[in-house]
């Protein structure tokens, strides 16, 4: 029967350290290469987050000036809305006062002649 136990860690000697550029007998040229791969894709990657870093701390003038002309635009979107919203209020007070038309009153609490009670 085969031995089946594993090796004590701190009996086994550690691998030797492989370099990319350095390669040993135990790394194929593929893997290698794929190594160096890998080490472009890390540099890239953390020169992009830097780059983004950077673009977060200080906002561009052209981000602050299409924020500036959205906030507009929302400021407009608001106000159109609340002057739809006031319509369909008023529009709501005129009908129920055509209903109840029998008491004398119109939607918006005067009598019809304009005369104050």
């Amino acid at each position: 029967m085969a031995n089946t136990t594993t090796p004590n860690p701190s009996t086994t000697p550690p691998d030797p350290p492989t370099t990319i550029t350095g390669t040993t007998s135990e790394i194929s040229p593929i893997e290698t290469e794929l190594l160096e791969e890998y080490t472009r894709l890390l540099n890239n990657l953390n020169t992009l987050s830097s780059q983004l870093n950077d673009m977060a701390s200080l906002p561009s003038a052209e981000m602050m000036d299409g924020l500036r002309a959205l906030e507009r635009k929302t400021s407009l979107v608001f106000t159109l809305l609340k002057a739809s919203v006031y319509s369909i209020v008023l529009q709501q007070q005129i009908w129920a006062g055509e209903d109840g038309d029998d008491a004398g009153g119109d939607a918006l609490g005067g009598d019809r002649d304009g005369e104050e009670e």
